[in-house]
């Protein structure tokens, strides 16, 4: 097991370390949740540019990339809505992300069985960031409005910078499902022929 390999699997505990803190009540919680969050967009960083540098590229960390973003996004969103950080509405586009994941990751897994590597492309990468975006600015909120609040005293002001901020959040919420789904249909039409190549043959 090599260190960018290390770095890829490190985003699950992460996301466990992440979720602890949210519902915590005590100050600085909210801004522990952050800066785990940070930890793991910058492995998501690291893990890619070190395996490249020091020619450690391998399929099982292409797989294994694309799986702990999804998990840690897809356990993120769930958390998001689990603890009010979005209103009722947007649970309808986390619906649509989650079913996008689970669809293309039951797709990676039929195209392993077949020795088909579906690694991460450009539009997945952008589809990634656009989500890591929304669910930063959302887990900023909480963050602004109740720790750095309760540390300035000034209420009014971070109120309003927490308002903003969530409102931009949720924007991002937004543009990371248009992403999401239109990469997902990307993904599809490039390797669902593949795989069923694969399958035929395969039958006969």
């Amino acid at each position: 097991m090599n260190l960018p390999n290390l770095l890829t699997l490190s985003r699950v505990p992460i996301l466990f370390v992440i979720v602890a803190f949210l519902p915590a009540e005590w100050p600085g919680a909210a801004t522990l949740a952050l800066v785990f969050f940070i930890v793991a967009g910058i492995t998501d960083w690291l893990d890619g540019a070190l395996a490249r540098k020091w020619g450690l590229v391998s399929d099982f960390g292409k797989l294994m990339d694309a799986l702990t973003d999804k998990i840690l996004v897809v356990g993120l969103m769930v958390a998001v809505v689990v603890y009010g950080l979005v209103p009722t509405i947007a649970v309808f586009l986390v619906l649509l992300v989650l079913s996008r994941e689970f669809l293309i990751t039951g797709m990676r897994m039929m195209a392993a069985s077949r020795g088909i590597v579906i690694s991460a492309e450009r539009a997945g990468k952008q589809k990634t960031v656009t989500q890591i975006i929304a669910i930063g600015l959302l887990l900023a909120v909480p963050a602004v409005r109740n720790d750095l609040g309760g540390i300035a005293g000034d209420g009014g002001f971070l109120d309003n910078a927490a308002q903003f901020i969530y409102w931009v959040g949720l924007f991002f919420l937004v543009l990371a499902t248009l992403t999401t789904v239109t990469s997902g249909l990307r993904y599809f039409r490039k390797y669902w022929p593949r795989i069923s190549e694969k399958q035929e043959a395969a039958n006969s």
